[in-house]
């Protein structure tokens, strides 16, 4: 049995291809990072460390890669492959359509069995982008329904950045945490589904894909953007988590969407099943062996600070849903303020471009353009009122304004700018 995972990154390393290849599947990623492929084929093995409650090594073995410019080669491991996987963050999808739409056209000429492609990316609609960003390179009478099943998926797993020191020892070791269940359509599948162990098949997959987006990553950004400002010299998650304010703002944001996502999913979820998840969660985030930063999760601010994606998205969700929601607001207005750094003190690229952008055009820019809230929608243009007014908050950041928050959120975004 043999599996093709597109990325050899963290995701498709630490899990997706970890969770194949200790099912005995032959493991073959494709990448376009020299020095990795490189590894991957000389040692035919790398290692994870769990760094979590319970400490463990794991060694996954029988791997190798091969890479992305390689397409003839790739399309012919595809062309032969059981299963496939992509891992390589949304943004590099429209590369590996190509690859992918040759390998398609191989199997149904050479009358091979449909391929399953689960696709790891957080990604709302992946399946239907996906699809579309085949169609593209394949002909237009092309049947992609019957030769690809398209899985979508909701990653729950953490993994931080590997520090530059330890990478340059080993550039194929990797942190992870303990967890490992991999949430995925069970309605997508062309065949039948693969027994793999951590495998978590769901009927309603989109329950689970906005319940990743809106409560796990919301809740993840909220300790990330809060702690930055209430702790600025912390560079660990978990430093944000256990900072009792920090952990009870972000704790509501969560629970703003969890109650959104209970009126939108009475079968799939309610009140218990979801506060479990919310603690969970937090306890998630604040494991400290696993050195989560708050630059990794903070990160990005352009893409996590979209429409669609996890605060501004659950801003929409709650509004949908007539659900309050002051700790999203707030936490949505402290990622305008978010200037976390690395190792080395460098800003993310697309982060100190925004910074930029919001200094010289301010928040009625980023309201705009950056979360695309629309002014001509009543709704929409009332969130965007609320946060603005968070923002002007979180800039003049009277004394104890976490506590203050906290004490009567209604008062702060209700107050006139």
């Amino acid at each position: 049995m043999k599996l093709v995972v597109f990325g050899a990154g963290n995701i498709g390393r630490s899990f997706v291809g970890q969770l194949f290849a200790r099912a005995g599947y032959e493991v073959v990623f494709v990448d376009i990072d020299d020095e990795l492929v490189a590894a991957l084929n000389r040692e035919g093995r790398y290692r994870i460390e769990i760094r979590d409650r319970c400490p463990e090594e794991i060694w996954v073995e029988g791997v190798s890669a091969i890479h992305g410019r390689e397409v003839e080669r790739v399309a012919r491991e595809l062309a032969e492959a059981d299963m496939a996987a992509t891992a390589v963050g949304p943004s590099a999808l429209p590369h590996v359509y190509p690859t992918i739409a040759q390998a398609l056209m191989l199997r149904r000429n050479g009358g091979a069995p449909p391929l399953d492609i689960i696709i790891c990316e957080n990604l709302r609609e992946a399946a239907a982008a996906f699809a579309s960003g085949l169609r593209e390179h394949l002909p237009r009478d092309f049947p992609i329904d019957d030769a690809a099943g398209l899985i979508e998926t909701s990653i729950g797993k953490m993994v931080p950045i590997m520090p530059e020191e330890v990478q340059r020892r080993d550039p194929l070791l990797l942190y992870a945490e303990a967890y490992n269940t991999l949430i995925l359509d069970a309605t997508a599948f062309s065949n039948p589904i693969t027994g793999v162990p951590g495998l978590d098949p769901k009927e309603n997959m989109r329950a689970y894909v906005d319940r990743k987006a809106f409560i796990h990553n919301c809740g993840h950004a909220a300790c990330a953007y809060l702690g930055h400002l209430a702790l600025p010299q912390a560079a660990c998650i978990w430093e944000c988590v256990e900072h009792p304010e920090v952990r009870e703002a972000a704790r509501r944001a969560m629970w703003e969407s969890a109650s959104a996502l209970i009126r939108r999913y009475p079968d799939e979820f309610d009140e218990a099943n979801q506060r479990d998840h919310v603690e969970d969660l937090l306890s998630r985030f604040g494991n400290r062996a696993l050195g989560d930063t708050v630059y990794r999760v903070g990160r990005d601010l352009p893409r996590k600070l979209s429409r669609d994606d996890r605060l501004v998205g659950a801003l929409l969700l709650d509004a949908e849903e007539e659900i309050p929601a002051p700790a999203a607001t707030l936490a949505t207005a402290a990622g305008f303020l978010f200037r976390g750094a690395d190792e080395r003190k460098a800003m993310f690229p697309a982060d100190e471009e925004f910074s930029n952008e919001l200094e010289r055009r301010g928040e009625k820019w980023a309201l705009s353009e950056v979360c695309g809230l629309r002014g001509d929608d009543p709704a929409e243009a009332s969130i965007a009122r609320s946060i603005e007014r968070a923002f002007a908050y979180l800039q003049a950041r009277p004394e104890d304004w976490l506590r203050r928050f906290l004490s009567d959120p209604g008062s702060v975004l209700a107050s006139p700018r």
